[in-house]
């Protein structure tokens, strides 16, 4: 029966991986209502805080989306890699990784994309090594940013075991930042030089131009500069108080004062934030709601929604089988968890469902926090497979070619910088562990 019961989950994620979108969490739902129904398991209870947070976080981003904020951050970005050309390979993937670190969010790198495409060919620098690297940047950034997804979900998971979101920030962020540097530096000298290569040549003589000079049109008001220092002002404040538990309120629980909980910090910062923006640049609510950080923010609370809660409700089900297979391995060697966390990013394509999905076990498991802190870096996994939106937007976006998907489909532009990171970020995860 517990075979027959994973085949149905593995099922489940690959149907919905397949579908996209929000398919991803209905199909969970589906998995869910076999296992329920039609196995008998007893539903555990829906990740509801980690989809508040991120609804509150997405809010909050949109404001900023929609007051103007984004395109004030994005004529920044295209500044600093103008004024910095020749060192495109290694200003790209620094502009992308700070820029979704303070958005919480990879949107920010579809608009980056075509600026680092023009700027390396405007440099002679080959595209591939800039757009590939800034690419998996983007992903990195992700578990180092105090207001994405996947990392309010990994402070909601360890907040048990006082884990402050200062100790998850001091190892991910040097550990992710560091593991793109060497990344770079590893693909700085990747395939033949601009004017040598075989795809660029041919598409010079069939008439392709020297890239256009393109500036930055959107109109920068003092409304979209305020939204971004409120926004990064609300980045700021969570990191504090998550790090200070003695600057939260503190409240009763069980004859104990206990501070308030980081989930509801989080909700109620973002949401305030949200509120002072849109009353301060008199945010159109409607496009705050169109606005693709919003949309894309709430396909992965539906994702996470489906897919976590089915898969939380087979582990615990399943536990007691579970446990005696794997214990001793991750006892003895639990790096080995961050293999399933890679894996599980690959079909899921979502840093955040991933964690909500198998953190969970990883804790029943009595697997180290610290561990799973250091592992964290793993669910950035799915650029393994080239079907996410900014691998597919950055091979568009480089007209000269090299930016590409192999003859055998893995050998894509972004495996190599994306492995080496993520075993570096690993590696150094585990140590900075051991060091703070």
């Amino acid at each position: 029966m517990f075979w027959i019961q994973f085949a149905v989950v593995l099922a489940a994620i690959v149907i919905g991986a397949r579908i996209g979108g929000i398919g991803l969490g209905v199909m969970g739902g589906v998995g869910l209502a076999i296992l329920t129904f039609g196995f008998g398991l007893e539903p555990t209870s829906p990740p509801i805080d980690v989809m508040l947070m991120i609804v509150a976080v997405i809010t909050a981003a949109g404001a900023l989306q929609a007051s103007g904020g984004m395109d004030y951050l994005i004529g920044l970005a295209e500044k600093i890699l103008r004024k910095n050309p020749q060192r495109i390979t290694f200003m790209a993937p620094v502009v992308t990784y700070f820029f979704t670190f303070f958005a919480g969010t990879g949107h920010v790198a579809y608009t980056l994309l075509p600026v680092i495409s023009e700027v390396a060919q405007e440099s002679k620098v080959r595209p591939e090594r800039p757009m590939s690297i800034a690419v998996i940047a983007s992903q990195q950034a992700i578990t180092a940013s105090p207001i994405s997804a996947a990392t309010v979900a990994l402070v909601a998971l360890l907040a048990p075991f006082d884990i402050t979101l200062f100790q998850i920030l001091a190892v991910t962020i040097p550990a992710t930042f560091t593991a793109i540097m060497i990344s770079a530096f590893a693909i700085r000298k990747r395939g033949a030089e601009l004017e040598d290569d075989p795809e660029y040549q041919k598409r010079v003589k069939e008439g392709l131009r020297p890239a256009a000079v393109r500036e930055n049109t959107a109109e920068v008001t003092t409304v979209s500069k305020l939204s971004v220092w409120l926004f990064l002002t609300a980045a700021m404040l969570i990191v504090v108080l998550g790090s200070i538990p003695e600057l939260r309120p503190s409240f009763a629980v069980d004859g104990e004062m206990e501070p308030l909980s980081m989930p509801y910090t989080i909700q109620i910062i973002m949401l305030t934030v949200a509120a002072v923006i849109i009353l301060a640049g008199k945010v159109n609510v409607n496009k705050l709601a169109e606005g693709s950080v919003f949309r894309a923010g709430i396909v992965a609370v539906v994702a996470i929604f489906g897919i976590a809660w089915m898969g939380d409700t087979f582990f615990q089900a399943n536990m007691d089988q579970i446990e005696p297979a794997v214990q001793g391995m991750v006892e003895t060697a639990p790096w080995i968890f961050a293999f399933a966390l890679f894996f599980m990013s690959i079909f899921l394509n979502s840093q955040a469902a991933t964690v909500s999905a198998l953190m969970p076990l990883a804790v029943g498991l009595g697997i180290n926090p610290l561990f799973l802190i250091a592992m964290f870096p793993a669910v950035n996994g799915y650029f393994f497979i080239p079907n996410y939106g900014p691998l597919i937007a950055a091979i568009n976006f480089d007209r000269t070619g090299t930016t590409k998907i192999g003859n055998y489909v893995f050998n894509h532009s972004f495996m190599i910088p994306g492995l080496i990171a993520i075993i570096s970020a690993v590696a150094l995860g585990f140590a900075f562990t051991a060091l703070f």
